[in-house]
């Protein structure tokens, strides 16, 4: 399910963070599916279990997920906002794609490179009518 990588600059708890949202985004997981307790996906991951912890607690936060004493953390919504995004939300991911944009193009990608890739993400989470995802 999750991926983490030691070496990257992105800091751990981002990573599994990043990690869960986008499994909730694609509807790898849906409200009411149950989440690794914090003890064995730290486990399985070879990491801090106060660095899960701080990650779910974030999650929590966003609205994605909901941890109960005794019965773990369980996804709680498919979206982090009900109804229109606001402007702070909108906001954020204009940052974030702002942030992508620019390692692209320090990588040297071109312009129609970062519009396949793009075409291929929203394709994933945005399929066509008709379309399997």
């Amino acid at each position: 399910m999750l991926t983490i990588r030691l070496d990257s600059p992105q800091p751990l708890v981002d990573q599994i963070r990043s990690g869960i949202r986008q499994a909730i985004a694609t509807g790898e997981l849906a409200p009411g599916d149950p989440l690794p307790t914090v003890r064995q996906l730290a486990a399985d991951l070879g990491i801090n279990l106060n660095t899960v912890a701080r990650a779910y607690r974030q999650l929590e936060a966003d609205g994605l997920v909901s941890t109960r004493r005794g019965r773990g953390s369980v996804v709680e919504a498919a979206r982090e906002t009900p109804g229109e995004p606001s402007e702070s939300v909108r906001q954020r991911i204009r940052e974030q794609v702002r942030t992508i944009l620019s390692d692209a193009r320090l990588a040297s990608l071109s312009a129609a490179d970062v519009e396949c890739l793009f075409t291929e993400e929203l394709s994933a989470l945005w399929p066509r009518k008709g379309e399997d995802r």
